[in-house]
This record gives C-alpha cells, structure tokens and sequence, in this order.
C-alpha cells in the first residue's frame, strides 16, 4: 500500500486488524525509509501523546503502559538476545523493532508471537509503500 505521512493512520488500523491485543511489529527498511515516523505515528493513533524518538543508542523505548519500541541496528538479533530483550517482548502490548532481520522474525515466530511483518520501501519525498505481511 502506498501512503503519505497523513495516511499512515491506515497503516496504524491495519496493523491493530491484525494485532487487536497487541503483538510484535517487525520494521524493515533502508535508512530513513520512515520506520521511526510510522512508530510516531502508531503512538498517536494509540493516543499516546509522548514524544517517539529512535532508540538507536538505547536499544529500547518505552510509552504509555502498552508501546515498546526497539531498534536493533547497533546491536543486531544475537546482542538482543543476549542482554536479555527477549523477555521484554513478554510484555503485553505493541512491540513495534526497527532493524528486525529474518533470524528475529524466526525467532519469535517459534517462540509463538503473534508477529506482523512491514517493508518500508521510499518511492519518492512524500511517498512510501507499506509491505505487511502476517503468517
């Protein structure tokens, strides 16, 4: 689906189709394809009024009582693991991960989490097209 900035709430409705109690968003994309600006916009359409940053460097980020959200580019699927994230992801609520790469998504597909795949991919300035995939 190709949306602009002002129609990713229809991207936000979709994934709460899939996931109405909560679940793992796995965000994949080039840099600056707008991972970070979907996980902004999610938050708004759960009514979060907190202000959504990258958590590039502190590998998680948490807001309100129901949106987790991690970025695994420094640190990669094995690090996570490692420092204990895993658990984290036992936490109900949205788990939205930028940067999750196909050992993650196996991963928590076995560990039995309903898991919901989006590609990001820039068409142009405005433009994006959202590839959501659910197994």
């Amino acid at each position: 689906m190709n949306l602009t900035l002002e129609q990713l709430p229809q991207l936000s409705q979709k994934i709460l189709d899939i996931l109405p109690a909560g679940g793992i968003v796995i965000l994949q994309g080039n840099l600056s394809s707008g991972k970070t600006t979907f996980t902004q916009s999610f938050a708004r359409f759960l009514g979060l009024s907190d202000t959504v940053t990258s958590p590039t460097f502190s590998l998680q980020q948490r807001y309100g009582d129901s949106l987790f959200h991690y970025d695994i580019y420094n640190c990669g699927f094995d690090k996570f693991r490692t420092l204990g994230m895993m658990e984290e992801l036992e936490k109900p609520g949205y788990h939205l991960i930028e940067w999750g790469d196909e050992e993650l998504i196996g991963f928590v597909k076995r560990a039995g989490f309903e898991t919901v795949t989006v590609k990001i991919t820039q068409k142009n300035e405005i433009m994006r097209c959202y590839e959501v995939n659910h197994e």
